[in-house]
């Protein structure tokens, strides 16, 4: 069990009825928080929020199931709306419902896969966050943790929709991140590996053993708690084990009139590569170096 977090925390997790979200609703239910699980029903399916709500119950927690489809009208809303006629506040939300769309080469897919995806991994979170932010900033500690992917970091073959939905949503996360800093809300994105439905074969056997959903979950929980004061930042974790994240800038060098491959290579040098806080650092740091390089 993780340290308590503050007293009467109420968080939201989407598509927490199996997988990845149920560990961080149950994660965040053994810091002591009552945890809204949102997860839509499938027709003739059973309904895995009310399970997952009914599990963290039968522990002593509480809970509230909420079944609305993040990507339907007014869903941002109506799970917003569940917390506070459950729990009376919302202080957290995990960011967890998503979808990897259909696999294949670029061209080989249809033309609204794009849209398809994005509805989900992208602009859901996006509604999400603008019915749930005024409330956060009501919480002494609102926190949002947006689960992403390192395909969102490198891209992955075969999935340049998925890739492009979570590098969106990486830049959605970071700038609120920055827009937030000053008050009591702070947002981070979380990458996580575990073998699940959706990763497949991907993690298999023993490595499936290790990359469980609960291993990645505590790293969630803690994200998702007010004792967690980071914001801006992306974390990738898994199998007990977690690192950080970051867009580096490398040192440069400047450019001739007529650029070669030599100069790219010399300017594409990692050698005393940096983080910036910002797109605005990295500009100035970027017009700094090449002030410097070619006086």
């Amino acid at each position: 069990m993780g340290a308590p977090s503050q007293p009467g925390r109420v968080t939201l997790v989407t598509g927490a009825g199996k997988g990845l979200g149920r560990a961080f609703a149950l994660a965040c239910m053994a810091r002591g928080d009552a945890v809204v699980v949102n997860n839509r029903r499938r027709e003739g399916a059973e309904d895995s929020a009310e399970q997952t709500a009914a599990e963290i119950r039968a522990a002593g927690g509480r809970a509230a199931a909420e079944l609305s489809d993040i990507t339907d009208p007014g869903a941002g809303e109506a799970m917003v709306q569940a917390a506070l006629s459950a729990f009376g506040r919302l202080d957290a939300v995990i960011f967890n419902a998503g979808v990897n769309g259909a696999a294949g080469r670029f061209m080989d897919l249809p033309a609204d896969e794009f849209a398809t995806v994005m509805a989900v991994n992208l602009t859901a979170q996006i509604a999400l966050a603008r019915a749930a932010l005024p409330h956060l900033r009501e919480s002494p500690a609102g926190r949002m943790v947006f689960v992403s992917s390192s395909a969102g970091l490198y891209g992955i073959y075969g999935r340049a929709p998925y890739s492009a939905s979570k590098a969106a949503l990486n830049g959605f996360a970071l700038a609120l991140a920055q827009e937030e800093r000053r008050g009591p809300v702070r947002v981070n994105v979380l990458a996580p590996y575990a073998a699940t439905r959706m990763t497949g074969d991907a993690i298999s056997g023993e490595m499936a053993a290790r990359f469980t959903p609960e291993a990645a979950a505590p790293a969630c929980a803690f994200l998702a708690s007010a004792a967690c004061e980071r914001g801006g930042e992306i974390w990738v974790t898994g199998g007990g084990f977690a690192r950080r994240a970051a867009m580096m800038e490398g040192g440069g060098s400047a450019l001739p009139a007529t650029v070669a491959e030599a100069d790219l290579a010399r300017a594409g040098a990692m050698d005393g590569a940096r983080e910036a806080s910002g797109a605005p650092a990295a500009f100035m740091d970027f017009v700094k170096c090449a002030q410097e390089a070619q006086s």
